[in-house]
This record gives structure tokens, sequence and C-alpha cells, in this order.
């Protein structure tokens, strides 16, 4: 197949990137900040420039329980993703201008949606089912469904080529860092368990969401004077390492928030060992539904860039088999594939694994395999 355009829209800004046969990329493209609009100048001068592309691959945050797999887009697939908007509001609209825009730029190319949820969407039962009423599950499709699925598809298969390893007798933790972060369990190449749920507000502590909170403790605050939009609006935007911090500015990015750590700040150190503790604690309960660990892998902005808070995370996890090397920790800063490492201490059972996040990569292969199936014997 020739050149395959990726379209990575995030809630505010639109990565476009081409990827050759061997999946080098040939041209890229970031709008920041992106209003949004099919028909953007930029967007359009960039599709106008790029000759030769065969296939459209567009990164979908939510495919709910429809979606399970790449699926090539028509009229019926662009409805079926509108309706998931709810499910994912800052994220879902902005995909689906992705999709008008390209398909207005390029048509008769073929385009396909990945989508994040689509790695999780076999967990086992017992992994991705709430304690609910059974009547409520069924009616509201409620499970868990996790997302930065890409991302963790593809890092935990660039760990088993890594580690020269079969990947269906691999157990790796993949952990996705970032402004959004998970964690998940990846047994035989399958996603078996992971700590983002019904939306990604679940799980780790994040730049500035919440991760888990007591859904008790939130009753109680609707019940004694905040309301419904106070309560979202600050899961969502003002709490994680933001709201802990309490920095000037309300900045959740890790580099200000120990900055302001190391300048002696005690909310900010506060919100550096609250942020690792769950770390530690997300790690350490994949591990137990695999029952037991091969490798670890940090990926995204921070898990690649931020030797500190890999060391932090893994000076909690000895009793998994879990050590790195101090030098080959702090040499390491990701960025580039040639620069992913194995910074595991020479004696440790579990390989430690630093891995940039690719998910272009990983979603021109799933529109290969997409297009693949789709064609005639």
């Amino acid at each position: 197949m020739t050149s395959i355009l990726v379209v990575n829209t995030g809630s505010s800004s639109l990565k476009l990137s081409v990827l050759g046969p061997a999946d080098d990329v040939t041209a890229a493209r970031t709008v920041d900040p992106w209003d949004g609009s099919p028909d953007h100048r930029q967007v359009a001068e960039f599709l106008r420039g790029q000759p030769g592309i065969g296939a459209v691959g567009h990164r979908v945050v939510h495919g709910g329980s429809r979606f399970t797999r790449a699926t090539i887009i028509d009229d019926a697939v662009v409805a079926a993703i509108g309706e998931l908007a709810d499910l994912a509001p800052l994220h879902q609209p902005r995909a689906l201008a992705g999709i008008r825009a390209t398909r207005s730029a390029l048509p008769g190319v073929p385009q396909v949606a990945c989508f994040d949820t689509a790695f999780h969407a076999g967990m086992p039962p017992a992994a991705a089912t709430y304690a609910l009423p059974a009547a409520w599950n069924a009616r509201f499709g409620l499970r868990r469904y996790g997302f930065h699925g890409l991302s963790h598809q593809y890092a935990s298969a660039r760990c088993a080529r890594m580690l020269g390893r079969d990947a269906g007798g691999l157990r790796v933790v993949t952990c996705h860092l970032g402004a959004g972060e998970s964690v998940a369990a990846v047994r035989g190449g399958a996603s078996v368990d992971t700590s983002m749920g019904f939306t990604p507000l679940e799980g780790l502590v994040m730049a500035t969401r919440s991760g888990s909170v007591d859904p008790g403790l939130l009753m109680w605050l609707l019940q004694h004077g905040l309301s419904l939009d106070e309560v979202s609006g600050a899961l969502e935007k003002s709490s994680g390492l933001a709201g802990l911090a309490s920095l000037p500015g309300g900045s959740g990015d890790m580099r200000d928030v120990r900055a302001a750590a190391d300048q002696g700040s005690a909310a900010a150190r506060l919100a550096i060992d609250v942020h690792t503790h769950r770390l530690r604690r997300e790690i350490a309960a994949m591990a137990a539904a695999m029952d037991g660990l091969d490798a670890l892998v940090f990926t995204g902005g921070i898990g690649e860039h931020q030797p500190q808070v890999r060391t932090e995370a893994a000076a909690g996890l000895s009793f998994l088999g879990v050590a790195v090397d101090p030098g080959r920790n702090e040499r390491t800063r990701g960025g580039d594939s040639e620069n992913d490492a194995d910074i595991s201490a020479d004696p440790a059972a579990v390989r430690t694994l630093v891995i940039t996040a690719r998910e272009d990569i990983e979603i021109v292969r799933q529109v290969r395999a997409a297009l693949s199936l789709a064609a005639p014997a």
C-alpha cells in the first residue's frame, strides 16, 4: 500500500502525519490550537500538498460497545461515532471534524476509524464489569471500556520485540503517562485489565483529572451544596496534580509541579507523592490480574522524558522483581523509537523498558488490516 495519512485529533489540537510503506514519517503537521473546523486553512493546505495518499486512519477515543476493532468509515459509522459523543464530549466531536475534513479533501480514498477503547474490548468479564445492578449495566451499556488502547497495544508489542520474546507468553504492564494517564495489564498480547473505566476519569492521578475517587464522597459533596456542574468540572479540569499542587496559574504539568517541590512547596511534594503512590498501586494491581509480571513499560510524555517518575515508581515495586539501573534510567529520554531502551538493573527479574509512544504506527497497522479484510478474495 502507498502512504497512509494518520489523523490524531485532541481536545484542542490536530496532528497530521503521513507514513510510508516502511512506517517512516514523510510529512507531518500539528495545528495547535485547532478550532475544530474541517475547513481550517492549515489543514486544507497540508492535505493538498500530500499526493499519493492511499488511505486515512483516524484515532477515535470512544468506540462504545459497538466498535471493537478498526472499522472502515461510511455514513453509518460516522453517525454511530456521533451518537457516542456524550461518553467523550471533548474528543468525539473533534474526531468527527477530522473525518469530515479528510473525506472532503480526499474523496474516494478509504478511511478507517481506529478506536482507543477497542484494545480493551476483550477484557474478561470479571475485569470489565461494574458491581452495579445488572439491569443498569444492560440498559446503559455500563462497563470498564478503558482508553489509550492504541498506545498500550503498540507499547506491549514493541516490548516483546525488544526482549526477543513471543508476545503469547509475555505478561506486561504498560504505563501511559502524560496529561492523561492509564496502566494496562497485557497478557499474551491482549488487554486483561486497565485502570481507566467507563470514562477516562477513573484510575491514576493525572494533570487535571482526579483519577479514582470514592463515589460516596461525590454524593456527599452534591448533598452539601456543590452543583453537578461544579463537581464534574472540578474532577476534569482542576483536580489531579493541578488541584493538589495549587500552583500559580493552576498548572498540572509534572515538570512545573516538580520544580515547585524542589523549591520547597509542601503542596507540590504531596501532589508528587500521591501520584507516585497511585501509580505503584495500579501497577501492582495489574500484575495481580496476570498472576505475575515479566516486563514493565513506561511510555507517553511523562513516561518517556521524566526519569525521576520512573525511579520513584520502581522504588516501591521491588517485591515484584522491578529494579532500574540509575545510569541507564537517567540517560533515557525517549522521544524517538531509536531511543527506546531497557533501563533494568542487571539482576532484575522483571525487565523495565522506556518506549516512545507511537500510536501512529499502530493506527497504520490497523488500517492495513481493516482494508485487507475488506478486499475481495
